[in-house]
């Protein structure tokens, strides 16, 4: 069932992330004010309906996955607050100026580090409603 989740929630997550998201929310949504913290969680939420929508579509069809609505509830405000965190920007800087990432983050690093924060987010997310 961890195999088929992690699958779900991470097609969700491109799916939002890319043909979702839109360009004001990608412009904004590290930005200070009221616009950067409406684009930041108007996109936090398209991944928590879609990564919603994709366990519903899991659940309806494949034999594997059973998950408990708690759970999945949990798993989907997980999935909304750490991507809304990382989207910030902030945390991913962070990480990379501590881990003598700095010549990396200058030349496009940035956006690897910061898939690869979300996708372990969606592996806790996968976890937990696997257990």
């Amino acid at each position: 069932m961890f195999a088929s989740l992690f699958v779900l929630l991470y097609v969700a997550h491109l799916l939002a992330d890319y043909p979702l998201q839109t360009d004001h929310q990608a412009a904004h949504k590290a930005s200070g004010g009221w616009a950067g913290w409406s684009a930041n969680a108007h996109h936090a939420a398209t991944h928590i309906v879609t990564c919603g929508a994709a366990l519903l579509a899991g659940a309806a069809l494949l034999d594997d996955v059973d998950i408990s609505m708690p759970v999945a509830v949990g798993a989907l405000v997980w999935i909304g607050a750490t991507h809304a965190v990382i989207d910030r920007r902030w945390p991913v800087q962070w990480w990379m100026h501590h881990t003598g990432q700095s010549q990396w983050a200058q030349h496009g690093g940035a956006a690897h580090v910061d898939q690869a924060a979300h996708v372990a987010a969606l592996l806790v997310a996968a976890l937990a409603l696997s257990a």
